[in-house]
């Protein structure tokens, strides 16, 4: 089954990249604007022989893993807090329903005005976003703890603690996972837009670059970089996330499929 799954995958993919090669030469897009596959991929090459390209690729991943593991640290540690101290859930649900859905590009020009194009205004708008994707999850995770199992620890005498370790954290991890694993998509989109609307270093900069220079090529081949990129990262999230829920229902019953 899965070698069928990666034989189609591998068909879907060489179908897409004849149809960039096809549609320019035929004249079905114009070549000026959408160059051949062959072009981007020859860019591409030339990419990975440029040192400044790789610099700019790490300042990217620099942004990106700051800003996630701040995000994620921030939106555990908040949600089991909100959800183990009486009374605070339900005082915070309204500030956290306004906060929510503010678009974290909207925080750009305060990002701008606080650090210029530096690498705290990439961080503060990827920490932003991905801080929501954690809590959210958190708080899901937290829900949906047995009542029966919450009440026999207490009857047993547990502390705070160890109901936190041995009852809360074991129901509410894989709702962790997901929510770091959506953290890191979000937190990889916000650093390269960043980026690319401030100016700060980083692969976003070399796009826009691109752009404003005609370099028409390098430009689709940065963006095809920033899409490779943004596999790597979720099939290493995926990898993690089936590492640390091995024990997990969900986890076993993939893996026997």
């Amino acid at each position: 089954m899965r070698g069928t799954n990666a034989a189609l995958g591998v068909a879907g993919l060489a179908g897409f990249l004849a149809l960039a090669e096809a549609a320019p030469r035929l004249g079905l897009v114009d070549e000026e604007y959408v160059p051949p596959a062959s072009r981007i991929a020859v860019a591409l090459g030339d990419e990975a022989g440029d040192p400044a390209f790789w610099t700019a690729l790490g300042d990217t991943l620099t942004g990106w893993a700051l800003g996630l593991a701040i995000a994620s640290c921030a939106g555990v540690v908040l949600g089991v807090v909100l959800s183990v101290v009486p009374y605070l859930r339900q005082a915070t649900a309204s500030t956290i329903e306004f906060l929510r859905p503010i678009p974290s590009v909207a925080l750009i020009p305060l990002a701008v005005l606080l650090y210029g194009s530096e690498l705290r205004s990439v961080l503060l708008l990827v920490v932003y976003a991905s801080f929501w994707q954690v809590l959210i999850q958190v708080l899901y995770g937290v829900q949906d703890v047995d009542p029966v199992a919450e009440e026999t620890a207490r009857s047993y005498g547990l502390g705070t603690w160890a109901r936190i370790r041995y009852v809360l954290w074991p129901t509410a991890l894989p709702y962790v996972m997901t929510g770091v694993r959506l953290a890191a998509a979000v937190a990889l989109i916000l650093a390269i837009t960043a980026e690319l609307v401030i100016g700060a270093p980083g692969l976003g900069q070399r796009i826009g670059v691109a752009q404003t220079s005609q370099a028409v090529p390098e430009m689709y081949a940065l963006i095809v970089v920033t899409g490779l990129l943004g596999l790597v990262i979720n099939v290493g999230a995926r990898a993690v996330e089936r590492r640390a829920l091995a024990w997990h229902q969900s986890v076993r019953g993939e893996v026997a499929v």
